[in-house]
């Protein structure tokens, strides 16, 4: 395929960890400070999976400054604004080729982020299925809104709207092996780890 000559670059999506604004349906179990203690651990775990991979990466940041990312992370991520609007509006301003990904995915492997890098060269798109019926990884080689406009975002429809609007396109998907994301309470027994 001539549009992956590029290699695609992973947007990790991610939220400062401010106690009260971060992973927020935590919060009946962990309390604010501990809600946003499991979130830090998995944007910071998240970040350690995709240097292994070694697989360019961006992080598009919300929630805190730049200034305040960059310590937190280091200097040498590179930072973008996610910017206003709801995440479809947010997830569109991700040029293409890229790789969209979550930093709520306690089991992600660097092998997981290679095989969608891999899978760019031979297909138009990548999809990583989380549990819930939504994605923990998109992948694309061109400039895709369709996928982000009018989706059911939040609701268990989001993975097989996403790939019928891409069939409906007769565009190429590699799926990944779906993999279970920590968003509630019931999700940390599987992860004790965040916890420690």
């Amino acid at each position: 395929m001539t549009a992956a000559a590029k290699t695609p670059r992973i947007a990790l999506f991610a939220r400062y960890p401010t106690p009260g604004a971060a992973k927020t349906r935590l919060i009946p179990a962990l309390g604010a400070e501990g809600a946003a203690r499991v979130h830090r651990r998995l944007v910071e775990r998240t970040i350690a999976t995709i240097r292994t991979s070694g697989a360019p990466f961006a992080l598009w940041f919300t929630g805190a400054s730049r200034a305040e990312f960059a310590a937190w992370l280091g200097e040498d991520v590179e930072l973008f604004e996610q910017g206003d609007g709801d995440l479809g509006e947010r997830l569109a301003r991700v040029p293409a080729p890229a790789i969209l990904l979550g930093a709520d995915v306690p089991d992600l492997q660097a092998q997981y982020l290679q095989l969608a890098v891999e899978g760019l060269k031979a297909n138009d798109a990548v999809i990583g299925p989380a549990l819930d019926g939504g994605y923990y990884l998109l992948g694309f080689n061109r400039s895709v809104p369709f996928l982000f406009t009018d989706m059911p975002w939040g609701t268990g429809a989001v993975l097989e709207e996403t790939m019928a609007r891409l069939a409906a396109r007769r565009l190429t998907v590699l799926v990944l092996e779906p993999l279970g994301d920590c968003d509630r309470p019931e999700d940390l027994e599987f992860h004790p780890e965040l916890l420690a």
